[in-house]
């Protein structure tokens, strides 16, 4: 099995989960060091180390290599280093250092709104639609 933090529209309940629910055998929550930003109907996640930084919470999702496959395709991961990725995929560990595995990340957040909160859920539900 392959371990997926995800923050964002890949949450359960959210509406991009279906491309990974076929493929999760598990699903248990989480938090990493990190910053959300608003891309409009998604969010993207900036990483940050060390104490006081702001937390991200989300779940581990534990998938197939077809799940991850899946979830490469919707996140617009091509490969380490491909020129046309929308996301990133890199490996993070959770604040408690207990889990760890692959999660996607913007390769950049220059002139995106910052979210205030650790929860991509809570803030998109108070978002006016």
């Amino acid at each position: 099995m392959i371990s997926v933090f995800v923050y964002g529209t890949l949450l359960v309940g959210e509406s991009n989960h279906f491309v990974a629910a076929p493929f999760v055998q598990s699903v248990q929550s989480g938090t990493i060091f990190g910053r959300l930003f608003d891309v409009g109907p998604y969010p993207a996640l900036l990483l940050t180390e060390g104490n006081g930084e702001q937390h991200v919470v989300g779940e581990w999702l534990e998938v197939t290599e077809e799940g991850l496959q899946a979830m490469d395709v919707l996140e617009g991961y091509y490969g380490p280093g491909a020129s046309n990725n929308e996301y990133d995929r890199v490996w993070i560990r959770d604040v408690n250092g207990q889990r760890e595995g692959w999660v996607y990340i913007y390769p950049t957040v220059d002139g995106l709104k910052e979210i205030n909160g650790s929860s991509w859920k809570e803030y998109d539900a108070s978002r006016i639609k």
